[in-house]
């Protein structure tokens, strides 16, 4: 139970680091911010071991969680603008 309390705090930080470094108005609430920040955080550790930065098994650590988690922000912008 800890585990998934821990990854959904992880992910409202990075989540809410992300909006902070994203400028421009956000669509999205609270529950948003932390899936964009969990899902972020996957893909920031599997892009930086695609880069050779982390071998399986490690994390991705905070920057490539940013990274990652700005990367699926300005894809939901660009989504949320088109259905809106």
């Amino acid at each position: 139970m800890f585990g998934i309390l821990g990854w959904i705090i992880f992910g409202l930080i990075v989540g809410l680091i992300a909006r902070l470094l994203h400028p421009g108005r956000d669509p999205g609430g609270f529950v948003v911010t932390a899936i964009l920040g969990i899902l972020g955080s996957l893909l920031g550790g599997f892009i930086g071991r695609v880069l050779g930065l982390y071998r399986e098994g490690e994390a991705g650590g905070l920057l490539m969680s940013v990274l990652g988690a700005i990367i699926l922000l300005v894809i939901y912008h660009r989504f949320s603008r088109r259905t809106a």
